[in-house]
């Protein structure tokens, strides 16, 4: 079976000589050789080349005489959990629903991200105290990373 460290230092090394920007986001190696590697960037998007680049020298330094094996490199893609630290603070500013390990479920723009957590901030509108009608009020929450179940970009079409 090909160790996913190998691939990983072999993926890194590209990267490292591409673009500093690139991270890996999931990589997997089933027990049938199949290898699985998605990318993400710090800035922009990953582009076809960038996954080429990575791919190619996965391939050319793998021995298919020892094992042979099916190599997949793709992009994180939108519609996809965020699943790193580093993916959170490339969306700052994106509007992000967040399912809870409790089973809650919140929304909210991304406005800030830490080791233990995030921040998001959402308006609504409340009843104030001495006022008749609602007010808009901007809420801001904290949820540590331990409690987040799943966390997924909102995508939207404005």
């Amino acid at each position: 079976m090909i160790s996913k460290t190998t691939v990983r230092a072999l993926a890194e090394e590209r990267i490292k000589d591409r673009d500093e920007r690139l991270f890996i986001v999931e990589l997997s190696v089933s027990p049938a050789n199949v290898i699985r590697l998605e990318l993400d960037k710090t800035e922009g998007n990953v582009s076809i080349e960038d996954c080429m680049s990575v791919s190619r020298n996965i391939e050319h330094n793998l021995d298919r005489e020892d094992a042979d094996f099916e190599l997949h490199v793709s992009s994180a893609g939108l519609d996809k959990p965020l699943r790193v630290h580093a993916q959170y603070v490339k969306n700052i500013g994106r509007g992000l629903d967040v399912k809870l390990k409790s089973k809650e479920k919140t929304t909210g723009t991304l406005v800030a991200v830490t080791e233990e957590g995030v921040e998001l901030e959402r308006s609504e509108k409340q009843q104030i105290e001495g006022k008749k009608k609602k007010e808009l009020v901007v809420i801001r929450e904290s949820i540590a990373f331990k409690d987040i179940n799943e966390a997924r970009i909102v995508i939207s079409f404005k």
